[in-house]
């Protein structure tokens, strides 16, 4: 009988250690089976299956009217997105990953606090990571003005196999008429005009028409998921008149359901393109599937261009992790560029002259699998050629990476990249 205590310690311990594996895999591995085979390639992006397809398997479809205008950097970006949250009248829903301190993220705060003082309904839902630097006095002006603020799966023992499973998306709706999604967060590096290295590259995408309604699902997707609390009516929901010529389509990602949804939409796009994919990717880490699939195209006669970031990035893991994988492309043709003047956090993808993606989605796992993340698909050549010159303007202020150049780095680069890429699911 005395050994029973030590037996029951012992116990324990063993109940302890398989539930803390249990809660690193579920974080770790993700919850849904991954797509293992090649999709076959049954028609061109310009083909009208395509878009069909891509709105029957990715949830909404597109819809015509919307107008769609880029912002490059944060001197363009942050104005109308103030000005937009200061002429709101009903309502304002805003979701975003990083939300740090300084005085854009006091703008913020002052701007979301007075129309909630005016009885404007105001919700923000912030990710618990991204925002941990947050001036928690920011928080209470937000609060005490009436403005529902809350966080994205928080640690609780409720839901510990989600810590992993962070909000991504960049998402501001106004009164449901104005949406704004990209790559920005509210941070000081996100200002200015990406003149050093202290002031980050970006672009964010003002949207108006139809498709607006379609990107404030997505908001209450997980507003629901955190509150319970359904927002509807016309509030959020007004009936919206074409604004524009193009057709759009905003989709959502998450582990919970449909987390492959966003590298599928890569995967259709890449394996139904035809001339060029030119891709602008703040992370570029991508698995084998999809790096099977970029080469597939290069062999049909598909030029592909990316540029990455260079020397300025936040995590040099990442930056090792994607040189790793650069070399079968390099082989293949693929013009690999990373941009010198700053850090590079632009995530466009534009195929065929002819579809653009944008949002806030990364080409890595932790984007595909791991993270909810919104993107807006846009199909329309006049747009699709603006987005082009912006990228070609960013390619020439890019150094390019020849397959000599991968093929000499010093072994030092190699076990570094080697290292760095046995993380590759995780980035």
């Amino acid at each position: 009988m005395k050994r029973w205590p030590g037996r029951i310690l012992w116990g324990g311990g063993i109940v302890g250690l398989a539930l803390i594996a249990g809660v690193l895999a579920s974080n770790l591995l993700g919850g849904e089976t991954k797509i293992e085979r090649r999709i076959e390639r049954l028609y061109a992006l310009d083909d009208p299956r395509f878009v069909h397809e891509l709105g029957v398997l990715l949830g909404p479809p597109f819809l015509g009217g919307a107008r769609v205008q880029a912002l490059l950097n944060g001197d363009q970006i942050f104005p109308p997105m103030l000005a937009a949250i200061r002429s709101a009248r009903v309502s304002i829903n805003f979701e975003t990953y990083i939300y740090w301190a300084g005085d854009i993220g006091e703008a913020f705060a002052a701007a979301l606090a007075e129309r909630a003082r005016q009885g404007v309904k105001v919700q923000v839902l912030l990710d618990w990571v991204g925002s941990a630097k947050m001036d928690p006095r920011l928080i209470s002006t937000l609060s005490d003005a009436g403005v529902q603020v809350r966080q994205f799966h928080p640690p609780h023992w409720s839901h510990l196999g989600r810590l992993n499973n962070r909000t991504h998306r960049k998402l501001l709706v106004v009164d449901g008429r104005v949406g704004f999604t990209g790559g920005v967060g509210v941070a000081p590096q996100w200002t200015g005009h990406a003149q050093d290295p202290a002031h980050w590259r970006d672009t964010h995408f003002q949207v108006e028409g139809p498709v607006v309604a379609q990107m404030q699902s997505v908001f209450i997707d997980n507003w629901i998921k955190v509150t319970g609390q359904v927002l509807h009516g016309p509030d959020y929901f007004p009936v919206l008149a074409p604004a524009g010529p193009v057709m759009a389509q905003m989709f959502s990602s998450s582990p919970s359901g449909g987390s492959e949804s966003m590298q599928l939409m890569y995967l259709l796009a890449v394996t139904a393109a035809s001339r060029s994919i030119d891709l602008s990717a703040s992370y570029f880490v991508p698995d084998a599937l999809t790096l099977r699939a970029l080469l597939a195209a290069m062999r049909r006669g598909v030029r592909l261009r990316i540029v990455v970031p260079g020397a300025h990035i936040d995590s040099e893991t990442v930056r090792q992790a994607s040189r790793a994988t650069w070399g079968p492309l390099l082989a293949a043709g693929a013009v690999i560029a990373e941009y010198g003047p700053t850090m590079y956090h632009c995530k466009v993808l534009i195929v065929d002259g002819r579809l653009v993606s944008v949002g806030s989605t990364n080409f890595d796992n932790r984007s595909f699998r791991l993270n909810d993340e919104a993107t807006l698909n846009v199909v329309d050549t006049a747009f699709a050629q603006r987005q082009t010159a912006t990228f070609e303007a960013d390619l020439a202020r890019a150094h390019r990476v020849t397959h000599a150049q991968w093929l000499a780095r010093p072994l030092r680069e190699r076990v570094g990249e080697r290292l760095a890429s046995w993380l590759g699911p995780q980035l």
